[in-house]
């Protein structure tokens, strides 16, 4: 009764809207980072259902949303089609229902109600939602959190998620309190989940750290770059935990260190839903070419001052 009740909730407060192909391009408009955590059951402050994150894909696709890797966000690289906005789906700590594998047929399977699973399904029926999640995983934490909580599955899971074009993204190497911590601690914690993810996608970079708790270290310069114990990093973009919707990655106040993201709850998802329907203007719309950069033309002085050279900006 709770959950149903929840998803009443839901649809009473984020009314339908059209989707945002009758809105003209602003790429000055502000991103929804979200951030899910368990996908399972019951429905609780850190946990999504399968049915209420499959309406999440539902509602976002409807409202003309698409999916954005982070990794392009960041680089200002924005590929949805022209017409839709980007959104970044997030998942913090690589708990067991975001990505399971059961047996079957004597092989194996992802599980259809996992998060990875549910994704997958929906991007087969919907392919022009696009492809494109970050999951900030746990190599080296307790279970059940330990990359999934299936030992025998760590490398095949992480290369799938490679393969598919989905990112990994680091959380810590066990969810450490960076806030806590000495400069070689907070160093090891970023460079040593590097080298567990490795051990299963050599060569693989992570770009993007999540902060555990929202809290970050004594000093900023020891998770963006440096190494520990013979390993190298370097860290584009930090995410918080909390703050709202994102800026656009061209605007000024646009600060991938400081990168604000959205509690994939029922709340939060409702209201900023509403917000964006009440206040199209703010949205982020595609022009739905990466080389150029539209801009309503009274908002020239909120584009940050240091642009690509090779980006042209096209004012309307």
């Amino acid at each position: 009764m709770r959950r149903t009740l929840l998803g009443l909730a839901f649809a009473l407060l984020t009314p339908f809207t059209a989707p945002a192909q009758g809105l003209p391009p602003n790429e000055l408009g502000r991103v929804m980072v979200l951030e899910y955590h368990k996908i399972d059951s019951p429905e609780e402050r850190w946990t999504r259902t399968p049915e209420n994150f499959r309406r999440d894909l539902e509602t976002l696709y409807a409202r003309g949303y698409r999916l954005q890797s982070l990794n392009a966000l960041i680089d200002g690289r924005i590929t949805v089609p022209a017409g839709t906005t980007p959104v970044v789906l997030t998942f913090d700590d690589s708990s067991p229902g975001q990505f399971q594998y059961v047996a079957k047929n004597g092989g194996f399977e992802i599980d259809p109600k996992c998060g990875v699973g549910i994704l997958e399904a929906f991007i087969k029926e919907k392919p022009d939602f696009g492809r494109a999640a970050t999951f900030f995983v746990l190599p080296g934490a307790s279970k059940p959190n330990k990359l999934f909580n299936q030992p025998e599955h760590e490398g095949r899971k992480l290369q799938f998620l490679v393969k598919q074009g989905y990112e990994i993204g680091n959380h810590t190497l066990w969810h450490a309190n960076l806030g806590k911590y000495d400069e070689a601690t907070v160093r090891a914690q970023v460079a040593e989940a590097q080298v567990w993810v490795q051990r299963h996608v050599p060569d693989y970079k992570l770009r993007t750290l999540a902060l555990p708790l929202g809290v970050y270290p004594k000093n900023l310069g020891w998770v963006q770059e440096g190494s520990a114990k013979g390993t190298t990093y370097r860290t584009d973009a930090i995410l918080m935990v909390a703050g709202g919707a994102a800026p656009s990655p061209f605007a000024r106040n646009f600060d991938p260190m400081h990168l604000p993201r959205i509690q994939a709850v029922e709340k939060d998802l409702a209201y900023w839903l509403d917000y964006f329907a009440k206040n199209p203007s703010e949205r982020f719309v595609s022009d739905g070419d990466p080389a150029t950069l539209t801009i309503p033309r009274d908002k020239r002085d909120k584009l940050k001052l240091s642009l690509p050279k090779d980006l042209k900006v096209i004012e309307r």
